[in-house]
């Protein structure tokens, strides 16, 4: 009975071990990759990509949202296109670098 115990005893400090050990190694590795990323991010060329991209994603939602208006728009009633500012009527920029026309 008390080899049983020892075994699980064992097996116990074995797992609190193997986890702490593993905790503070995937933290580093963790930390490593983070400042790899942050690294990657602040590079001008890849700045620059993103707002490309983040320009060219608002100019097409903003054309989708112009499509579905002109469609849909004229037919909702007040109730809700006075609640969903894309439904408005007139040219609007939104905070996300949408502009509809």
């Amino acid at each position: 009975m008390e080899a049983e115990n020892m075994w699980k005893v064992s097996f116990i400090v074995g797992a609190a071990a193997g986890y702490v050990l593993g905790a503070r190694a995937g933290r580093q590795r963790y930390e490593q990759l983070a400042a790899a990323a942050q690294k990657v991010a602040r590079h001008p060329v890849v700045r620059d990509a993103t707002q490309r991209a983040r320009e060219s994603a608002g100019a097409a939602a903003g054309k989708a949202v112009g499509a579905v208006t002109g469609k849909v728009g004229e037919k909702l009633p007040d109730a809700i296109t006075d609640r969903v500012p894309y439904f408005s009527r007139g040219p609007e920029d939104d905070s996300w670098g949408t502009v509809r026309s």
